[in-house]
């Protein structure tokens, strides 16, 4: 009896660190989602971007916050509040217009008439960044 009784400690031992151990990420990244609420507007894409790209206006570029550039070059999804429309854009510029902290972005035109109209200027966004290695 006392010669199993370390051989049965033994086996739920090994059973605990093999359910304790971690499991792989796939994708190889895991990001914590934060959603941002601010406001969106629009911007006429020039080029070169922050990143050196030529975009244009039918491109779905963001321009962001400096405070937020080493997430540059990553897709964010944006959710118009008052409709509900979501779009997908690119972080590819830096937005002059706002603040180190600010949560608002600049969408180019394209982008933002899939979630509004140019003439209304000013949108209730929230938005978050995708995962890095995700794109539509």
């Amino acid at each position: 009896m006392f010669r199993i009784a370390p051989v049965i400690f033994t086996l739920l031992a090994s059973v605990l660190v093999i359910l304790a151990t971690p499991v792989p990420v796939t994708n190889g990244q895991l990001n914590k989602r934060v959603t941002h609420v601010g406001s969106g507007t629009w911007f006429y894409v020039g080029w070169p971007g922050k990143l050196w790209q030529v975009n244009v206006d039918s491109d779905p570029i963001v321009a962001i916050s400096k405070s937020l550039y080493d997430q540059m070059g990553e897709w964010i999804e944006i959710t118009n509040t008052e409709n509900g429309k979501v779009a997908y854009g690119l972080t590819r510029d830096s937005c002059p217009g706002c603040g180190w902290n600010d949560l608002a972005v600049d969408l180019s035109p394209s982008l933002f008439e899939q979630l509004g109209t140019l003439e209304t200027g000013r949108l209730k966004i929230s938005w978050h960044f995708m995962n890095k290695e995700w794109s539509p």
